[in-house]
């Protein structure tokens, strides 16, 4: 039976691990989740996680939660294929830290800009933008000198960072959509914006969009 990825259309967290999947080239299957329907609610998937959430990844009769823990269980499942966390163990511990930095703290850096923009209906306060986005701009700071090259942790491939690290910018990105005048994608500074551009050409990325983001 090929592993099962349940997963949610625009969540970061399902995206990086399909991205990861792409990456390592093992056959597997997709199914989505509605937000909307409350799939992720219902008894059938609360068997599989009890907490609710995406992304799940099955594997016969076992079923695991958690992003994270779902790209080590791939790297030891399939240790024959490309690896997510590689090199020694400096450079793994350095690769979970750049995961751990970008759930930390990337992510949560445009959680107030989210909350403004979309959980509200506006008009937004301005004062209210201006300072999440001045809190958002300073973390893309941070990551500007954290990158390495040519992929986050100095590596020649994508690894779990780059996976985790990608569809936390796609969705502050995202936010333009909601305020087309925010201008976020001039904060992106030339180093993030290469690594970017990097990401996004790879053979898979395509594949691996939110469909709800392709329309």
């Amino acid at each position: 039976m090929a592993l099962v990825l349940h997963y949610g259309s625009g969540s970061p967290f399902a995206w990086r691990v399909w991205l990861a999947l792409e990456s390592k080239g093992v056959p597997y299957e997709l199914r989505m989740i509605s937000f909307s329907d409350r799939d992720h609610k219902k008894p059938e998937f609360l068997a599989l996680n009890p907490r609710g959430k995406i992304p799940v990844l099955q594997d016969d009769d076992f079923a695991l939660y958690e992003s994270a823990a779902i790209m080590e269980y791939l790297d030891e499942r399939f240790p024959a294929t490309v690896a997510l966390f590689p090199g020694d163990a400096r450079q793994r511990a350095c690769i979970r830290r750049l995961v751990l930095e970008a759930d930390h703290y990337f992510g949560p850096s445009f959680d107030g800009l989210w909350d403004t923009l979309f959980a509200s209906k506006g008009p937004w306060d301005d004062d209210v933008v201006a300072r999440e986005l001045e809190r958002f701009a300073n973390e893309i700071v941070r990551w500007e000198a954290l990158l390495g090259a040519p992929f986050a942790a100095g590596t020649d491939a994508p690894t779990a960072a780059d996976f985790t690290l990608y569809p936390h910018l796609a969705l502050a990105l995202r936010l333009e959509k909601r305020k087309p005048d925010l201008a976020i994608r001039p904060l992106v500074g030339p180093v993030l914006g290469a690594w970017q551009a990097r990401m996004e050409a790879l053979p898979y990325f395509a594949k691996t969009l939110p469909p709800h983001w392709k329309a």
